[in-house]
């Protein structure tokens, strides 16, 4: 069985290159990526030319400016860095079908096996490098037989240990050095000295097989993937490279800093299995369509969406797959675009269908000084499962249904929701509770089916439910546990012509529900002389008893 080989590529420039990559000319100039860290801007990522000039991640952008007074910034973006980091991970399966990513601006290959594909791993790192130098990418390169080694190897080799700066050794605190040395800065007060980025870019770091040992033995601890707390005092002891860490007692090292430090060690010497973990294929569904000249009218848009639909439904097909929720990408000429969406209230990959509601939405278009690319995607999808029948009558009654609601419901649900929002449309569903509230779930009717076999004390239940509105009641000659014979409710006087009950409801006494902390309640269904038809109740409690508040209405 051959030796597992793992490659990791670490992009320490990541960030900053994303943004450089869309400028077309060279940018010479110090260029930061930076992030919002409480009340203070800080440096989140550095181009090479920033991290030439001494700048470090994390510094505060003000003294950046300090040191770098021609220094370029950007905002941080998370969600397109992780879309970048995500694209080149689809990319970098050109090398190996297991490729995972790994924070932060990492990706992780298991090579086993692929390396003589390229004429080795030297020639597969060589071939990489070239692939990402085309790309305007930095990368580090590190290959052992565990992930937790190849890690390390991209990361700090070549370094050596960072000595600890905790002010105990005399050659730091004496009163001479003291005063030949240069003033420290804030964080070599205390703690690690931070980590400049290296200099030798897109170099490559090979471990022989069976070599793991000896190829991270005299790296850092921080080489470890450990907190940078972890790594304070294990400098603190005088641990500063993996080989001082391998002999000392497991035992003690775990009640001293815990279990993490023996697991990372185990994971970096092969000891512990780590296992990759590629991301899943994701379905992508979309084509695309390049003018020659910018177009302008709503006839060609529906003739460019004539070409993209067909294709893009035929790649649906091919796939099983429909349909759910699709987009229109229009980019214009001035380098803006307009986006509409559709959706489908059931999966669905036929042109017929979904190019109505794409011709509903065209007025929304905005189209500028002219639209001279047309992207049609189907970003949400869902599996379309072929259906096994009984027999004829079983086929009979399928088609029937998928023909109703193709025609019908369906078709209403689609271009109601290309208005409103399919959102927006909703059904309900019976719930099992007799509280009068919750009797009925509300739920989105594109991914719900019609309730069947409602239970019979919802026709007993009015139409509108509103909250308790208190009502006066006229109690010269009532008897108790009647219904009011005359009571005044929204500034109206009503006279019972008859009463229906009374059906006494308990609240949940597992819940507390602040609309039911009146207790038990007697419910009447009352049709006053004037026609109104009305649903009231009386409370029933010691502290509330003799309250009578409306509830709904039956009109």
């Amino acid at each position: 069985m051959p030796t597992r080989r793992i490659l990791s590529i670490w992009f320490p420039y990541l960030a900053a290159e994303r943004v450089l990559r869309s400028h077309r000319g060279a940018i010479l100039n110090p260029f930061v990526i930076v992030a919002q860290d409480s009340n203070t801007l800080t440096l989140a990522c550095l181009s090479a030319e920033a991290n030439a000039e001494g700048l470090i991640v994390g510094q505060p952008l003000s003294d950046a400016r300090a040191f770098c007074p021609n220094l370029m910034t950007a905002p941080e973006n998370p969600l397109q860095e992780a879309g970048f980091l995500a694209g080149l991970r689809r990319w970098m399966g050109k090398y190996s079908p297991w490729v995972a990513e790994e924070a932060p601006a990492s990706l992780i290959l298991d090579i086993t096996g692929c390396a003589h594909l390229f004429g080795g791993e030297k020639q597969l790192a060589e071939a990489i490098s070239q692939d990402l130098q085309n790309l305007r990418l930095t990368g580090m390169f590190g290959i052992a037989d565990t992930p937790g080694a190849a890690w390390a190897l991209a990361r700090f080799s070549g370094k050596s240990a960072q000595a600890h700066r905790s002010g105990d050794a005399i050659k730091q605190e004496a009163r001479a050095t003291r005063s030949r040395a240069f003033k420290r800065q804030n964080w070599e007060r205390k703690g690690l000295a931070p980590i400049r980025l290296q200099t030798n870019l897109n170099a490559s770091y090979i471990a022989p097989p069976g070599k793991t040992r000896e190829a991270i033995a005299f790296l850092p601890v921080a080489a470890l993937r450990l907190h940078r707390d972890i790594c304070t005092n294990l400098n603190r002891l005088g641990i500063r490279i993996i080989t001082d860490l391998i002999g000392l007692p497991r035992g003690a090292l775990m009640r001293r800093f815990g279990r993490d430090v023996v697991l990372r060690l185990d994971q970096a010497l092969g000891a512990d299995p780590e296992p990759i973990s590629p991301a899943r294929r994701t379905h992508h569904f979309a084509t695309r369509l390049s003018l020659p000249d910018p177009i302008g009218l709503a006839e060609d848009i529906i003739a460019g969406i004539d070409r993209l639909l067909p294709p893009l439904c035929e790649r649906l097909s091919k796939a099983g797959r429909g349909a759910r929720q699709l987009r229109l990408w229009c980019f214009r000429t001035d380098r803006n675009f307009q986006i509409i969406e559709v959706g489908l209230a059931h999966p669905n990959h036929n042109p017929n269908r979904i190019r109505p509601l794409l011709l509903l939405q065209l007025p929304n278009i905005e189209i500028g000084f002219g639209i001279d690319t047309l992207r049609l995607e189907a970003f949400i999808t869902e599996p379309l499962s072929h259906l096994q029948h009984k027999g004829h009558t079983d086929a009979v009654e399928t088609a029937r249904k998928l023909r109703d609601e193709d025609n019908g419901i369906s078709n209403l649900m689609e271009r109601l929701g290309t208005r409103v929002g399919l959102e927006n449309i909703t059904r309900l569903h019976p719930a099992n509770s007799h509280i009068p509230e919750k009797t009925a779930t509300k739920m989105a009717a594109t991914y719900s089916e019609p309730a069947e076999n409602w239970p019979d004390i919802h026709l007993l239940r009015p139409l509108t439910l509103f909250q308790p509105e208190a009502i006066i009641v006229d109690k010269q000659g009532e008897t108790p546990s009647t219904a009011p014979t005359v009571f005044r409710w929204r500034k109206r006087t009503f006279h019972t012509a008859s009463a229906t009950g009374p059906e006494r409801l308990s609240p949940e006494w597992w819940l507390d529900d602040p609309n039911w902390r009146s207790g038990t309640r007697d419910y009447w269904k009352i049709e006053t002389e004037t026609g109104e038809q009305l649903w009231i109740f009386e409370t029933k409690t010691r502290e509330y008893s003799g309250g009578w508040f409306c509830h709904g209405d039956f009109c």
